[in-house]
């Protein structure tokens, strides 16, 4: 490989550091302490500024702070109600830090007698700063962007994740030597007290048009750029994950989400409710604006609320020109340490103003205490704003959602030219230094071995084993069960994937085992479990399986499950022939089409008996063949995609989905004709500082006449794990309908409640209350009772019926619980209401529920 040079880019490059350095000789980064100058107490949400700029912030709960300019600064002014403002003298262009000192405005008495003196206390009546904030709620609809009928803008948009505060012994240990390229790159000046080692880049030029009449919004990715962790992981859906946490901040909603979790707004219509407002100070800008800095706390730490200061033009508009949002060291979060956002406005030609930037960090880690940790940035910056210039209809079109190839392959001279921030030297270094990572053998080495801890699966190039923890089990039909399984991955093809396992039972002597083939419809290049989905599957299992139960996300091999409550032994044998096209669409409606042929084989302690003339006969198979149809419209969905499986994401909009199934007679043996409707409906509800609930509702009728086990078998859960989507108190088998709604809410306050409980609050335990219930019954065609042709009901040892359907009165059961005990284990109560009667019941139990949350 030549390399040519030139004093052209010689020059070029001179320039480049010259102005590199001059531009960090002009940064002024001032942080310290607000202090009580006779006390030498820290002074909490005490303001701090650069006069005569927007640049200014108040302290946190420990009276520090931390300023950043761009431009030389000279002077720091530090105010307070109650104290005399300081204005104090500060190097330019230097990095430094301070003590401010705050002496009280009270005039020096010469004797005081201190007679029980009160503080005064908060009160929103006739308070200046509440007025204020009501002046802001009262105008926010105008000066929200959608109030134009025309906007259009550039969005640079900039995430960047960093191991935080590295020891600078890790990269001299024998075992990181080789990687010290990595822990090189370390960037001290970014955050003023804090060294970045940023491992994560991602970047995104952007164009957004909008019409407000038709409503429309069109964004057209211009370009984007990231670090590629190779092929172990999918870096797309890692970077979509992470912008998930960092959603885009709009002050003027009543909630915003950030981390997962709804924080309230401080200009909120609730927000006096549960801020405490202060008028700290009055700020002329530079050019001639007059605002007013307004400082706000929460009233109970706790919650999930901000803590900071807005800046509030006085011109009539009553808009935010500034706002710094911080979250309380109090606040009942999960591995955040602290998190702030940062907004700034820009004023537009009619008077108003727009968001010009927007950064949030956070800084994550297991303990508050401990320096080391993840440090994130995201970073958005808004230009090109043009306001109320009609376009022709085609620009406001909705086109694909996609990043095309073109986007993603730009050149250098696309990104110096269109960021519209600067990179820092570290992150500069980011993609170069991942590159060269993802290519060292002993890395690769590395991610294989961590993929079986976090995946489950050990990787063999084209081929990978597992899950691990489904390689041994245990129940009462088969004994011990031992199970080796595998797929393919895309290093053997990215449009044919092939999966398989088997099984072998040491009680039953039985073998069970599993294939399948895709086929993906979507692309060349496209990966086949990738949004949007395209194509073709076929399966064959035989195995082993409960009546009735559904897992999440889990198999019901998992070894974890083997353990169960109460009698547990009527099993089924199931052959399943399945043929499924998928296909989704970028508005997120999709649908399936399958062909099923299922033998069902009773097992255990279950059986299929019909009473004849001779007495019972005992079927030892039921065959079935059925043709379906799933619908499914889940808007604005999201994923965090693996290399081979995805996780939805949690978002606020509904998903939709409707099932139909016809069973035909005489179709590969098929026993019977029916036809079966299932509609479902879940809601991710977010209900601000009353947390989060999840509401399902799901009706389903068969039409014809079908044996028990076609029935809908209600979803039971015996384990002593707590479920979701099942009845936690219901046994397998209990119940079955062919016609039936349900309704289910899991409601999570987040410690809204226990937030004012004192051990509690110091725990940070949080509280969930749950409640579902079930309609449902049986037509007199179905009645095993009516009809001596049909299967009867399974009976125990003793000739006791353990199925039975509903009647006028629906099964309902609730609980409460605790979660977030240890950060990640929720214990729940549970109590059933009715249905008392049925043998082997419980009125009360307690099921437990691994979960990590922020």
């Amino acid at each position: 490989m030549v390399y040519t040079f030139s004093y052209k880019k010689l020059y070029l490059f001179l320039f480049f550091i010259f102005g590199t350095v001059t531009a960090c000789a002009q940064r002024t980064v001032v942080s310290g302490s607000v202090v009580d100058a006779r006390t030498k107490k820290p002074i909490p949400f005490a303001s701090v500024a650069f006069p005569g700029t927007t640049i200014g912030l108040t302290t946190n709960s420990d009276g520090k702070f931390s300023l950043i300019s761009v431009k030389a600064q000279s002077r720091l002014q530090a105010s307070f109600i109650g104290y005399k403002t300081n204005i104090i003298s500060i190097t330019p262009g230097a990095t430094q830090e301070i003590t401010i000192r705050l002496t009280p405005e009270a005039q020096e008495l010469d004797e005081v007698v201190v007679k029980g003196a009160k503080r005064t206390r908060y009160t929103n009546k006739n308070n200046p700063a509440v007025e204020l904030i009501r002046k802001v709620i009262e105008n926010k609809e105008k000066n929200q962007p959608e109030n134009y009928n025309y906007v259009e803008y550039k969005t640079y948009d900039k995430m960047q994740f960093s191991f935080l505060n590295v020891s600078t012994k890790i990269p001299e240990k024998k075992f990181f030597r080789k990687y010290k390229f990595i822990f090189d790159n370390q960037d001290s000046t970014t955050v003023p007290g804090k060294r970045l080692l940023p491992f994560y880049l991602n970047e995104k030029v952007s164009q957004t048009y909008y019409r407000k009449n038709p409503k429309d919004t069109r964004t057209v990715v211009l370009g984007e750029k990231g670090v590629n962790f190779g092929a172990a992981f999918d870096t797309e859906g890692i970077g979509g994950y992470f912008k998930h946490m960092y959603a885009e901040v709009n002050i003027y909603d009543n909630n915003i989400f950030l981390l997962t979790n709804m924080f309230l707004s401080p200009i909120a219509g609730a927000s006096p409710t549960f801020y405490k407002f202060f008028i700290t100070d009055t700020i002329t800008t530079e050019k001639n604006e007059k605002l007013v800095e307004l400082s706000f706390t929460p009233r109970n730490t706790n919650d999930m609320l901000f803590e900071g200061m807005i800046y509030i033009t006085l011109d009539g508009n009553y808009a935010v020109q500034r706002a710094v949002l911080n979250i309380n060291k109090n606040i009942n979060l999960n591995f955040v340490k602290s998190m702030r956002v940062d907004l700034d406005f820009e004023q537009n030609p009619d008077g108003r103003y727009h968001l010009k930037r927007s950064n949030t960090m956070a800084d994550f880690g297991l303990n508050k205490d401990k320096k080391g940790g993840l440090f994130g940035i995201r970073t958005l910056t808004f230009d090109n704003y043009i306001i109320n210039k009609p376009l022709p209809d085609t620009a406001y079109r909705h086109e694909s959602s996609l990043v095309s190839d073109e986007a993603k392959h730009r050149s250098d001279d696309f990104w110096r030219q269109n960021r519209l921030d600067t990179l820092s030297v570290a992150e500069s270094k980011v993609y170069k230094n991942i590159d060269s990572l993802t290519n060292m053998p002993s890395y690769r080495r590395m991610v294989d071995i961590a993929s079986v801890f976090l995946f489950g699966y050990k990787g063999f190039g084209k081929f990978e084993v597992g899950p691990a923890s489904t390689f041994y089990s245990f129940n009462p039909v088969e004994g011990f069960r031992l199970r080796v399984g595998g797929r393919t991955t895309p290093e053997f093809s990215k449009r044919l994937m092939f999966e398989t396992y088997g099984a072998y039972g040491f009680n039953d002597e039985r073998w069970k085992f599993f294939g399948s083939a895709t086929y993906s419809l979507a692309g060349k290049n496209k990966l086949i479990y990738k949004f949007p989905q395209h194509y073709l599957r076929a399966s064959f299992q035989r195995d082993v399986k409960i009546p009735g139960l559904e897992l999440d996300f889990i198999r019901e091999d998992n070894f974890l499950l083997s353990f169960k409550r109460g009698v547990n032994d009527k099993y089924l044998y199931n052959d399943f022939y399945n043929f499924d096209y998928v296909r989704e669409f970028e508005n997120h409606f999709s649908y399936n089409l399958g062909f099923t042929k299922w033998t069902q084989e009773p097992a255990g302690g279950l059986y299929f008996n019909t009473l004849t003339p001779a007495g019972l006969v005992n079927d030892h198979l039921l065959t079935t063949s059925e043709l379906s149809l799933n619908l499914r419209y889940a808007p604005h969905e999201e994923f965090y995609q693996g290399k081979i499986y995805r996780t939805p994401v949690i978002t606020k909009y509904p998903i939709l989905s409707l099932r139909y199934t016809r069973g035909v007679k005489g179709l590969f043996g098929g026993e019977y004709n029916y036809d079966k409707l299932v509609g479902r409906v879940d809601k991710h509800l977010f209900l601000s500082v009353f947390g989060y609930a999840d509401i399902g509702l799901e009706a389903g009728q068969i039409f014809g006449k079908v044996p028990y086990p076609l029935l809908v078998i209600h979803r039971a859960n015996q384990t002593f794990a707590y479920n979701i989507n099942s009845y936690n108190l219901m046994n397998f088998m209990e119940f079955v309908s062919d016609h039936y709604q349900s309704v289910s809410i899991d409601q999570h306050f987040y410690g809204f409640f226990f937030n004012k409980i004192p051990l509690f609050k110091k725990l940070k335990w949080r509280e969930v209350v749950s409640f579902k219930a079930l309609y449902g019954g049986l037509r007199d065609e179905n009645n095993p009772v009516l009809h001596s042709d049909l299967y009867e009901f399974p009976k125990d040892e003793n000739g006791q019926p353990v199925t039975y359907s509903l009647g006028k009165t629906p099964y309902v059961e609730g609980s409460v619980g605790i979660e977030n005990i240890f950060k990640f284990i929720r214990v729940d109560l549970v109590k059933r209401f009715n249905y008392l009667d049925n043998p082997n019941v419980a009125e009360w139990g307690v099921r437990a529920r691994i979960s990590f949350d922020f």
